[in-house]
């Protein structure tokens, strides 16, 4: 069966600036597969600099990726034309971290959810593209009469955003990609934009892919979680076992850096490794390498010398981890079979 969207042992490598030298690699060796018939939501989380913004720029066909493919329901991405491309930017949609960079302050809101109700010709008067507007509007949450007619700088970040929402709504997309969609808003409207996200997957059927640096929004709305480091999977799978019996030393890092809700808890930060300042460390002598290697208090000679492979170490996991080479090793590519498994 073909993937609505699949990323296919994509490599993105940034090359380097007039002042510094040697490569970036922003993402690597990376795959997954969003299926066009039953919809999931896939969390995929990591700190700063994880290769989490240049994963969602190759998703959208935003970057060409140095190696490796993007495929929408099997062709490649950045070959799309003519009636495959206006499918593609119709069936995928965004929405971004920050709402007001998306509005043209110098229009009211309304244009942007009239522009692709005209683009995709989805209303036959002005009356009808009213109603779709007010409808979007409605399934997230917002009062129509209080919003239409505003300017963006007039409404709050979570007014904007949940806008972006309905836009997105407006098209009745397969997949939404949703990047840092509530790090800017307080906490009661975190919790509105997420459940408006998960209504739209569980009543419409849309795909969810949720790039977050926040474990705890991840754990609440996904059902499987993809974990990021320097641009490698660290760990995936079911987001039930992956959060709450984490395996990669760096995963582990993410959950116990999350604060406890006492305060006479103190923050363990980068303590919770269990690395003492006196650990040894060891100097990568092969091509690759484990990134997380110097941060880890498990690191092996063998760390330093070949990166680890991906590990199946549960029927719904896999951990990239030297720690789980008892277990069978997997291709990248097998990483969606393992995924889809955690799916009811």
């Amino acid at each position: 069966m073909t993937a609505l969207l699949e990323a296919r042992n994509v490599t993105k490598v940034f090359g380097a600036g007039l002042l510094s030298a040697g490569e970036t690699v922003a993402l690597r060796d990376f795959s997954l597969a969003i299926s066009g018939e039953q919809p999931s939501v896939t969390a995929i989380v990591g700190e700063s600099g994880s290769g989490k913004t240049t994963l969602v720029r190759l998703l959208l066909g935003l970057a060409a990726p140095t190696s490796g493919q993007v495929l929408f329901r099997g062709k490649e991405l950045t070959t799309l034309t003519g009636d495959d491309r206006r499918r593609f930017l119709k069936d995928v949609q965004a929405i971004f971290q920050d709402p007001f960079e998306v509005f043209n302050p110098f229009y009211k809101v309304d244009h942007v959810l009239a522009l692709p109700i005209e683009n995709f010709g989805l209303a036959a008067s002005k009356r009808e593209r009213r109603e779709l507007m007010e409808s979007a509007l409605s399934a997230v949450g917002l009062r129509p009469e209080e919003t239409l007619g505003r300017y963006p700088h007039q409404l709050s970040g979570g007014q904007r955003q949940r806008i972006m929402v309905a836009r997105a709504v407006l098209l009745r997309p397969r997949l939404i990609i949703a990047d840092e969609p509530v790090s800017m808003v307080d906490a009661s409207l975190r919790a509105t934009i997420l459940n408006s996200l998960l209504t739209l997957n569980r009543d419409l059927g849309i795909s969810i892919v949720y790039i977050t640096h926040d474990l705890t929004t991840a754990f609440q709305i996904s059902e499987d979680i993809i974990v990021l480091y320097r641009g490698a999977v660290a760990e995936a799978g079911a987001v039930g076992l992956v959060v709450q019996t984490p395996e990669h030393p760096y995963t582990r890092l993410l959950v116990g850096s999350i604060p406890a809700p006492d305060p006479a808890a103190a923050w363990q930060g980068e303590r919770v490794l269990g690395r003492g300042s006196g650990a040894a460390r060891l100097i990568p002598t092969g091509p690759s390498f484990c990134a997380f290697h110097d941060r880890c208090p498990h690191a092996m000679p063998i760390c330093v010398e070949q990166a680890p492979p991906l590990f199946q170490t549960d029927p719904t996991r896999v951990a990239a981890c030297y720690l789980a080479r008892d277990s069978p090793v997997v291709a990248p590519e097998q990483m969606t079979r393992i995924l889809a498994g955690t799916r009811p």
